[in-house]
Formats: C-alpha cells, structure tokens, sequence
C-alpha cells in the first residue's frame, strides 16, 4: 500500500470514529472536547496526520490533502448540527423545570382553506347556477371603449375622470367594473344569453374600512327576447331568499347607471331567529345595483335592441361576506392575518 493510500485510509478511519463521538456527546462540554480532539490545530489527530504530507511525491500530495479537508468539514456540520440539537434540548428542559415533557402535545398546524371572499363567491356561483346562469370572464386590463363608450358612458363623464380610473398606457386602463364582460360576451354570442362574470376590478379609492383599491365584483347579464323587469325583481328576490334565507325580503330604489335604464338599488331585509327563540329582522342593507340594460349597450354589441331585452346587475362578494359574517372592516380581507382567516378554514 502506498504512503498516500495509507493517509487516506486513516483520515477516513477517524472520520467514522469522530462522528459516533460526536452522535454520542450528551453535554456541550463533551462536544467541544471531540472538536478539539480532532480538529484542534496544533495537537488535533488529523493534524498529525498531516504533518506527514512533507514525505509524500509531490503528486501524491494533492489526493491527501483534499481529503483531509473533506473530513475536517464533515466534522465541523457535525458538530454543529449536534450542538443545535443540544442547544433546543437544553431550552426545553429550562422551560419545563428541568425536565423535558414528551407527552405535550405537537404545535397545531395550520390548516389551508379558501379566503373567505372566494368562499362567497363560490356560493353565490352556485346559487345562480341553479337559475341557469353560465360562469363568464374577461380581461382585467380593458380599453377605454369597453370599459366606457360600449356602456354608454361617454368619456368626458366623471367615471372617466383620473382620479376614479387606474389607467395604463396606450389608451388602455384597469377595469373599473366588471361590466366590460357583458359587451364582450354580447359580441361572442347570440342570444339568448345568461351569464355571471366574477373577477377583481381597480379603482382609485380610499384604502378605509369599507373602501379598497382592488376587489372583486360579481356581475349578472340576461338578454333575451321578451325579458323585462319582472324578470329581473323575480331573479334577485330567489336569489335572496335562496342565500339569506326563505323569509328575506327585497326592495328596489330608483337609482342611476348610464349603462342600465330603468335602475335600481337592491336592498334586503333579513329575518332570523335570535337566542330566545323570537324572530327578529334586520334592517334594510344594500347589496347590489341592477337595472334593464340600456338599449344603446345592445345596439354597441351588434345585438338588436328591437328584438332582445335583457337585464344586468352588479354586486361586491367582500361587503356581501362583510354582511354575512358581521365583518365591519373591509381591510380584515386583505391584511393575511392568520387569527381572522383561520376562522374560514374548512376543519
């Protein structure tokens, strides 16, 4: 055997004898000794073996020295690794009194869940569902005619104006609605049509309690020949009661959009029944805003607005969570504290 195979087969002999001391250690003190033991400088075991390098060929050199540097920083992650585990050891007998308790039970994980806007808005999805709507989306950088013109908003109308509209370059901007969905989908499609479009949409508001710059948006559409405003009061009445219960009760207000003529704002009242058992009733709470589409809206899409009629409505699945949930800041949906969303986690 070579005087370099020799060196080499020594090094590894005290690789494997250093790591079951280090594996063995029980105390910082007994740690500390085999790192001097064996890494120490001047009288460390795998410096004596290399001041045997000076009688090796040149070329032999190399081989033993790389190896002797390997097993040096093999034992130096071993012996830190060791010394973490005792460290954590140690804290954990200081803790319990100097004892360590095995039967404590594991940290809690942390389940995963749905946030608890998409969790409304799956519902609400599954409520239309059921009255025969399809599920719809569109983009959420839009152009000024989509957004505006198609909607009949003109974009000298204050909706347009910077300081409401996020807008980009190139003549194009943030939605500020979800509305932008209806044209597109009256453009790709004949009627009859009945669709729902959720996604998030920009605006430039003030980041308070019951205003984001961003959220999400749910909007209904239904065109089709014939279809007026009983229509659109008997779709939102089911859709209240199928959400809030059989006993909710709903009222249109007048109100305006330039993309919906007549409109309306919706409000429910709720009925429930409290801890004594007595039915009690809320007051009334806006949800959405909805109305007749206007028949220039049809006439931009390329739709006959002689022939079809149709109805759209809008509403906000944060404030309608807000409402379910007896949330009173907005802010709690977008913050990722794990306290407030755990609570929406499925178990």
């Amino acid at each position: 055997m070579s005087s370099e195979q020799s060196l080499v087969d020594k090094l590894k002999a005290l690789e494997a004898e250093a790591l079951d001391r280090v594996n063995e250690a029980t105390e910082p003190e007994a740690l500390e000794a085999v790192r001097v033991t064996f890494l120490g400088r001047k009288d460390g075991r795998i410096s004596s073996i290399l001041r045997h390098l000076g009688g090796l060929d040149p070329e032999e050199r190399p081989r033993v020295g790389a190896e002797a540097n390997r097993v040096k920083a093999r034992l130096q992650e071993a012996i830190e690794g060791r010394g973490t585990t005792l460290a954590a050891s140690d804290a954990g007998r200081d803790a319990l009194g100097g004892e360590e308790d095995r039967t404590l039970p594991a940290r809690p994980r942390w389940p995963g869940g749905r946030h608890p806007v998409t969790q409304v808005i799956d519902e609400l999805w599954e409520i239309f569902r059921g009255l025969g709507f399809t599920r719809v989306r569109g983009p959420e950088a839009e152009t000024e005619w989509y957004n505006f013109e198609a909607l009949n908003t003109p974009l000298d109308h204050p909706a347009a104006d910077e300081q409401d509209t996020l807008y980009l370059t190139g003549g194009h901007l943030l939605r500020s609605h979800t509305s932008p969905v209806q044209v597109r989908t009256l453009e790709a499609y004949d009627p009859p049509i009945r669709v729902l479009a959720p996604g998030m949409v920009y605006r430039r508001d003030t980041y308070d309690a019951t205003h984001a710059p961003a959220f999400a948006q749910l909007e209904g559409l239904v065109v089709d020949e014939g279809v007026t405003f009983v229509d659109l009061k008997a779709t939102l009445a089911e859709f209240a009661r199928r959400y809030w219960g059989p006993g909710t009760r709903i009222r249109f207000r007048p109100s305006f959009f330039p993309f919906t003529e007549p409109s309306a704002e919706v409000d429910v009242k709720r009925v429930f029944t409290n801890e004594a058992g007595q039915e009690e009733e809320t007051d009334w709470l806006e949800i959405m805003g909805a109305g007749m589409v206007d028949p220039a809206v049809l006439d931009a899409a390329g739709i006959d607005s002689e022939r079809y009629t149709g109805f759209a409505f809008g509403m906000g699945p944060g404030r309608i969570g807000m409402l379910k949930y007896g949330i009173s800041d907005i802010r709690a949906f977008f913050e990722n504290d794990i306290r407030f969303l755990e609570q929406f986690a499925d178990r």
